[in-house]
């Protein structure tokens, strides 16, 4: 009878011993897991704040934008966050930029035929964009607000038949929604008309268009997860956040704006040239449909 009991006792102990050690095991191995971003980057390609001068910024298409994660030019400004699963694009002020802005970026611009930027789409065509984003670190004005960072664009562009028309040097135009990260709250703008009555040639140029008064969603998202969905029709825009608001822009302008062709953009547009600014923005999921 004591040897039975010596025996179970040394069973017991052997079992909850095996049992401990499944336990380390298993909490070890959750503790190594990786998560990586899920992101077709076919249809997309990337300018960062790299480069020389004003339009020298580097841009990289398909199919090298493919194998980000081992291009040493990119590394720097497009990166993947292997503990919360996002494509992070970091952007600072540096002199790099693209021909018509004084702003760096770190932003995915849409090519529906990979490596092409001459292929785009009409608002009667119409297009999706779907986007799960955080905002990352970002810095502070001297006065203590965060730098402004827009993370999402509709932008403009003329055929080469209408740049040739207004004798533009370049296919560039307006965009035509700009999705703030503004302080904790998304913010949108859009362009409109500065007269109604501006004929089909007048219409192409970049000064028929101005800002509107912009406007705030109520919901504070701060460093949180979002999603951002703009759908967009013939002759009108859906901006929704987190499918709960929504702002719908179906006026004069947004349906005389289908004389251009657009593109979606999205990532890091960095609002600032303060010394020592930066700004991150997380992208964890990210859907186009046309």
């Amino acid at each position: 009878m004591i040897f039975l009991a010596v025996g179970a006792t040394s069973q017991n102990k052997k079992s909850s011993g095996t049992e401990s050690d499944s336990k380390i095991e298993k909490r070890n191995k959750k503790k190594k897991k990786v998560k990586l971003p899920n992101i077709d980057l076919s249809h997309w390609k990337v300018t960062i704040p790299e480069g020389e001068g004003k339009g020298g910024a580097i841009s990289v298409s398909p199919p090298e934008i493919l194998d980000y994660a081992n291009n040493e030019v990119l590394a720097p400004f497009m990166y993947n966050d292997s503990v919360s699963g996002a494509l992070v694009f970091h952007a600072y002020p540096t002199n790099a930029t693209t021909a018509n802005t004084k702003y760096s970026r770190s932003e995915l611009r849409e090519q529906m035929e990979p490596g092409n930027n001459n292929v785009n789409w009409t608002f009667a065509q119409g297009g999706t964009l779907k986007a799960k984003m955080a905002m990352g670190d970002v810095s502070r004005t001297d006065d203590g607000k965060y730098h402004n960072v827009i993370i999402a664009q509709i932008h403009g562009r003329l055929t080469n038949e209408q740049r040739e028309l207004i004798g533009q040097k370049d296919n560039n135009a307006p965009p035509i929604l700009k999705i703030y990260w503004q302080n904790g709250k998304i913010r949108v703008k859009t362009k409109v008309l500065k007269y109604a009555g501006v004929d089909q040639k007048a219409i192409l140029y970049k000064e028929a268009w101005t800002d509107d008064k912009g406007k705030n969603f109520e919901q504070e998202v701060g460093f949180r997860k979002f999603t951002i969905e703009v759908k967009v029709s013939d002759g009108k825009m859906v901006v929704s956040l987190n499918k709960n608001e929504f702002f719908v822009y179906d006026n004069a302008s947004i349906k005389r704006w289908g004389v251009f062709e657009n593109y979606f953009k999205i990532g890091n547009y960095f609002q600032t040239r303060d010394e020592g600014a930066f700004a991150n923005v997380k992208v964890y999921e990210l859907s186009v449909e046309h």
